[in-house]
């Protein structure tokens, strides 16, 4: 069975006041993640940084590993309130393709600390766990191929348009990744700008060859 946030369990029947006390949780930790790593960090660390007590940690989780979850099921959320909101896929040029590619990479720039410790943690969540966040990760994907869909309308096929998502997905997340590295060349608005190019530069050559056999 899939988890959901419903399911990490909660002494507290107030759902105001849980959502209010997780999100106080979810930000304390994540700080703690970037600094430490999910391992290194204790539960006592993760209450102090949330601004309470150990006893009143375990009124709203089980475990650390809840906390994780927590966090994990936090940043897909607002990835995909954030993606939702800049990115239309029912519009049908390419400049929303563009749009839609440097929208993502802000996104991924904005949270790169996020993202980097979602992918660093998410194998000490459980398995149902991890096949709950690989969801949330799908129905992101599942945007960028409708708006490839849409704006390259009969030029690519099923199977391109879901390796272009991919590939797209991927490259914003890599920003984070490799940033240490990037940032010595590129800014976000020129990594953004040779990402767009070799993206559409590589869609016009597949085609020109696939139109000269």
């Amino acid at each position: 069975m899939i988890m959901s946030k419903k399911e990490v369990p909660s002494s507290i029947k107030d759902e105001a006041l849980v959502t209010k006390r997780r999100n106080q949780m979810i930000k304390g930790a994540v700080t703690l993640f970037i600094e430490k790593g999910f391992h290194k960090t204790t539960t006592r660390e993760i209450a102090k940084a949330s601004g309470f007590s150990i006893g009143t940690l375990y009124e709203y989780i089980r475990t650390k590993e809840d906390v994780l979850f927590l966090v994990c099921d936090s940043i897909y959320q607002r990835v995909k309130e954030r993606m939702e909101a800049s990115i239309d896929p029912r519009e049908t040029t390419v400049q929303s393709l563009i749009h839609a590619v440097r929208s993502y990479f802000q996104l991924m720039d904005d949270m790169q600390d996020e993202v980097l410790v979602m992918y660093q943690e998410v194998k000490s969540l459980t398995r149902d766990a991890q096949d709950y966040v690989l969801q949330k990760e799908r129905e992101m994907v599942a945007m960028l191929e409708d708006v490839i869909r849409n704006s390259l309308p009969g030029r690519e096929s099923e199977e391109e348009i879901k390796l272009l998502a991919n590939n797209i997905f991927v490259q914003g997340q890599m920003w984070g990744f490799r940033r240490w590295i990037l940032q010595r060349q590129f800014t976000i608005e020129t990594y953004t700008d040779v990402q767009i190019q070799l993206l559409l530069n590589g869609v016009g050559e597949f085609q020109k060859q696939e139109g000269g056999a």
